[in-house]
């Protein structure tokens, strides 16, 4: 069977190098950081990501990342997002589902400093298999203690961007 071999881009980091470092908990899954806005210029996107546990007593919980697509070209933003990395509180988990879609969900423990990995995902998938214009990434978490504070080699995200030859 004839098949084609997708172009794979550079990766690149969502967040800043110390972004996701000491992210506090939500228990609602509310609150959380989100990316500045990424422009695509790809048929598809690799989401990943790397997220490390606190250091001292972390409780079982989930770790969450969800993607929020600009609802226009001009862009206009959804609810508290504005197209910039910051720490931000979406309004409720109805408004969350209404304008995010949910790309990973992993369970986590009680153990101090694990690393939690997330395989890559195709973003386009999860908005009827075409990628938005602009879109943000939100990470949350439920674990009571924030994540590691110095999680250099454990919270980041990555995206590839996939391209289809002719």
């Amino acid at each position: 069977m004839a098949g084609f071999v997708p172009v794979y881009g550079a990766s690149a980091a969502v967040f800043t190098s110390t972004a996701l470092d000491g992210l506090a908990s939500s228990s609602t899954w509310l609150a959380g950081w989100s990316s500045a806005v990424i422009t695509n210029t790809y048929n598809d996107v690799l989401l990943s990501g790397r997220f490390k546990a606190n250091a001292t007593a972390p409780t079982a919980g989930q770790i969450q990342v969800w993607v929020v697509a600009a609802l226009n070209d001009t862009p206009a933003y959804p609810d508290t997002f504005d197209g910039t990395s910051k720490a931000t509180t979406i309004t409720s988990t109805d408004i969350r589902g209404a304008i995010a879609r949910n790309v990973f969900v992993v369970a986590t423990d009680a153990t101090a400093n694990r690393v939690y990995e997330m395989a890559p995902v195709n973003i386009a998938q999860f908005f009827g298999g075409v990628m938005p214009p602009k879109y943000q990434v939100f990470v949350t978490h439920s674990m009571v203690q924030a994540l590691n504070a110095t999680a250099s080699s454990g919270g980041q995200m990555w995206i590839q961007g996939e391209t289809y030859p002719a």
